[in-house]
């Protein structure tokens, strides 16, 4: 709650509520639990929220308490997840195009091995890796875009 509170946006992909394949087979409900609490919290808070998903209408029958609020479709694409989020923070000014997010995306794939092999770890996501991609990713965002768009 202290993280998303200290967010004034958050995002929320209801795609991978899937069933695990272990013994029992159980779905991992984080991500409708975050979403439900961005939900309260919006509600005293300048906090904005959106829902992703990546089949379109999906989100009626999986969460219907959330019907009349449009998520952003992606397909399951990273083309798609970079077209949800433009559209999700559509604003007038400092708009990179989807052909600049794609190619920042790319460069941030081929950077994501070299950073977590440079850190010693096992995955992009410990805090360690996770919090150098986010330099890397700033970096490439300054050099593809300018200095005044990022």
């Amino acid at each position: 709650m202290a993280l998303v509170t200290r967010c004034g946006y958050s995002f929320h992909d209801l795609s991978r509520v899937e069933l695990d394949g272990g013994v029992p087979k159980t779905p991992r409900f984080n991500m409708p639990f975050e979403l439900g609490l961005a939900v309260a919290i919006s509600r005293g808070l300048r906090h904005q929220w959106f829902v992703f998903e990546s089949v379109q209408h999906r989100i009626k029958k999986s969460l219907s308490d959330l019907d009349g609020t449009d998520p952003h479709i992606h397909e399951g694409k990273p083309s798609g997840v970079l077209r949800a989020l433009s559209n999700a923070l559509s604003r007038e000014t400092s708009r990179p195009t989807l052909d600049e997010l794609g190619t920042i995306y790319s460069d941030l794939r081929k950077s994501a091995k070299e950073v977590k092999d440079a850190m010693g770890s096992g995955s992009i996501f410990e805090a360690i890796a996770f919090r150098e991609l986010v330099i890397v990713a700033r970096r490439l965002a300054k050099i593809r875009l300018g200095g005044l768009r990022t």
